[in-house]
């Protein structure tokens, strides 16, 4: 058996610590998603916290954990009499990303429901979890189909397996512990709201601390028992006070002043709904329960609202969590200033009473975790890490707006300014600033076109476990969605020789059919942006901006991969290879400089080239080349060599071979237009799209859709 990383002897990491302590102290609290950069020990805490969990009484012999006292009285191994059970440790189970839906709600045997009448049923993941820990590791990884079912499970409080008419239901209450890179994408807004606390890790940029780190780790891979030896009395001392918290915690009173504080708080950060209200409560209460204090205090209410509200609180397309702690401050000062009367009901106890009556840990607002060693003591406990607050997109499109600077673009690739070239093509074309993107908006849906058999998403038609029912076949693998009509049809004929008799219906594993059904995909939406000068317009730059950001929301909506290669001056750029963090590349595009000449072609090989890789990577994720300029190419021609017009001609002739699917946004402007991006779409076998034809509600919008690849007529 491995020997879990010792909670106390983790390095720092305060605000983490803080989050799953209470968790452990009030699992009402409704757990916590963990955001950080690889390699900060965010399993590490997570998997360390489960060993300090108190113990759990369960019926002797139910795989559903049922609470002696009061057994579900719908549990499948039921129904089960109230009495005295037997102590076990409390669980933590792992959801792994690629889990099966039925790994995860439990399999029904189809054929024994339909031959014998039997419920047999195999428990999945939410049952091991009930009255335990559910830990999903990189959780914005987790397919569509997977959340929906931790959702309704969260909702409901039990888990619900339904085949054909045949349904068991069981209790699902668990502590949801999530991990993820942020640079892989964002969680589902749902889903993160099912989240009680987030809280941001970084790694320590102290020397001391990761010194400190490293010695620890290497201590622990030499010897994981004999590590764990030496901090067992530290173990054991946060052990004891857990369960002192958690006995401590109904004597806590919460106070209409600390409730106003707390509404006052979530209404001044603009939070939708009131969960963030409870949650906030919740997380007060077990602050001061976790101080030895039995009233809920100022302090409580600030430390709980860093825990509770970054992932809440309103915000644009693609900020990244966070809380404004300046005007957290303000908002609690304000209230002290409307409000400065204490609350005359302090609680059951005084507002110094501990656990054991004496003083609690520390009276100004809770005593310090529990660490041990240098560099592993714990900061007071409302005390959380600084979430960064990002800059908001328009403060920065104002900004951009005001820099000095001529908006015209140049008809042959951008002017030359004075002492800036474009890399030695020997063209003009000096680099400009970047500059702000407009408001993005609601576009079309952009498909590739046929039938895919990607991962779950919300693009193209595909073959998944989930949709309509298109057809049946013989199972491959565990039947997971049997279709009843093709599997008594399947059936029916053999039953004289199989000897029926009575009404029953003989079926064999043979007659088993399963449901072949079309849903949604997701695909990998590859965008090649023209960067040069003849797309430097300060106004005109930032329209094409606001449309790929609006691309970008509509690609994350839809649980795409993305990329980004940006053509300017000489060559092609990979500004984002390939990946499912959509808020990494609005960042790249909000910081994309313009200028110099056009390069069409490279653009094209470039995205060609990355195409060829991620056909290799994932070969069922079908792509969709998203190509935004206004069809113009200008570069340094080699002696004897093709026109740039004519090189980019056939490197998307050789993308449409490739049988990439194409949509070309035409960002030419004016009252003369050469129509070259529409010869560009007709190269590649794809689509044009004019600006105003990208948003939804365009009334051309709802006819015209991406052709199919292998029809060779195109309109311009």
């Amino acid at each position: 058996m491995t020997t879990t990383y010792p909670f106390s002897a983790i390095v720092g990491m305060d605000g983490l610590r803080l989050a799953l302590l209470l968790n452990a102290v009030s699992p009402a609290v409704g757990g916590v998603l963990v955001r950080g950069e690889k390699g900060t020990a965010k399993s590490t805490a997570v998997r360390a916290i489960a060993a300090l969990l108190p113990e759990v009484d369960v019926v002797a012999g139910c795989r559903f954990s049922c609470d002696p006292a009061a057994p579900d009285p719908s549990c499948p191994d039921g129904p089960h009499e109230p009495g005295t059970g037997e102590a076990r440790p409390a669980r933590m189970v792992e959801l792994p990303v690629g889990a099966s839906e039925d790994r995860l709600v439990g399999a029904l045997d189809i054929e024994r429901a339909l031959s014998d009448g039997v419920k047999a049923f195999e428990p999945g993941l939410l049952a091991d979890a009930h009255r335990g820990v559910l830990y999903v590791d990189e959780v914005n990884l987790l397919h569509d189909h997977l959340i929906d079912l931790l959702l309704d499970a969260a909702a409901m409080g039990a888990s619900y397996v339904e085949r054909e008419g045949v349904s068991v239901r069981h209790a699902a209450r668990f502590l949801l512990v999530g991990t993820m890179n942020p640079e892989e994408g964002e969680l589902r807004p749902q889903l993160l709201d099912r989240f009680g606390l987030t809280v941001e890790v970084a790694a320590s940029r102290d020397t001391g601390e990761r010194v400190e780190v490293v010695r620890r780790r290497l201590a622990y891979d030499e010897d994981p028992e004999g590590f764990a030896a030496r901090w067992a009395a530290d173990e054991e001392a946060l052990r004891e006070r857990i369960a002192a918290a958690r006995a401590l915690l109904p004597r806590v009173g919460l106070g209409d002043r600390a409730l106003r504080q707390i509404a006052a708080v979530c209404a001044g950060f603009e939070v939708d709904g009131m969960r963030a209200d409870i949650v906030t409560a919740r997380t007060a209460t077990a602050l001061a329960a976790w101080a030895g204090r039995t009233d809920v205090r100022t302090e409580d209410v600030r430390g709980a609202a860093l825990l509770s509200l970054p992932h809440r609180r309103r915000r644009a397309p693609f900020d990244a969590p966070g809380l404004d702690e300046d005007k957290l401050d303000e908002i609690l000062r304000r209230f002290e200033e409307d409000d400065p009367e204490p609350d005359p009901d302090p609680g059951p106890e005084g507002p110094g009473d501990g656990p054991d009556g004496s003083d609690g840990p520390d009276d100004t607002g809770g005593g310090p975790q529990e660490g041990a060693g240098d560099g592993a003591r714990e900061q007071t406990p409302p005390t959380a890490p600084e979430p960064s607050v990002p800059d908001q997109r328009g403060g920065e499109h104002e900004a951009a707006e005001r820099e000095d600077g001529s908006a015209r673009a140049d008809r042959d690739g951008g002017a030359a300014d004075p002492g800036e070239g474009d890399g030695g093509t020997g063209g003009a074309g000096g680099e400009r600033a970047a500059v702000g993107a407009a408001e993005p908006f609601r576009t079309r849906r952009l498909d590739v076109p046929g039938l895919g058999e990607g991962a779950a998403g919300r693009r193209s038609r595909a073959r998944s476990a989930h949709g309509r029912t298109t057809g049946a076949r013989r199972p491959r693998g565990t039947l997971s969605a049997l279709h009843l009509t093709a599997t008594v049809r399947a059936a029916a004929p053999h039953q004289r020789t199989r000897g029926r008799s009575g009404p029953g219906l003989l079926v064999r594993r043979d007659d088993l059919r399963e449901a072949v059904r079309e849903g949604r995909e997701g695909n990998l939406v590859l965008f090649v942006v023209d960067a040069s000068g003849s797309m430097a317009a300060r106004k005109r730059m930032s329209a094409i901006k606001g449309a790929v950001l609006s691309l970008l929301l509509d690609a994350y909506q839809r649980r795409d991969k993305v990329g980004l290669i940006t053509f300017r001056g000489a060559d092609a750029e990979l500004a984002l290879p390939p990946t499912s963090s959509v808020d990494a590349a609005a960042v790249r595009l909000e910081r994309l400089p313009t200028g110099g000449r056009t390069p069409l072609a490279a653009g094209l090989l470039k995205a060609r080239e990355v195409l060829r890789v991620e056909r290799l990577r994932d070969p069922a994720r079908r792509p969709l080349l998203v190509v935004v300029t206004d069809g113009r190419a200008t570069e340094a021609r080699r002696s004897g060599g093709p026109a740039p017009v004519e090189r980019a001609g056939r490197a998307a002739r050789m993308l449409a071979g490739d049988g990439v699917a194409s949509v070309v946004v035409d960002c030419e402007s004016g009252p003369v237009r050469l129509g070259l991006a529409g010869a560009l779409a007709g190269e590649l076998r794809g689509t044009r799209v004019t600006l105003d034809e990208l948003r939804a509600d365009s009334v051309t919008a709802l006819v015209r859709d991406v052709r199919n690849v292998s029809n060779p007529r195109r309109a311009a």
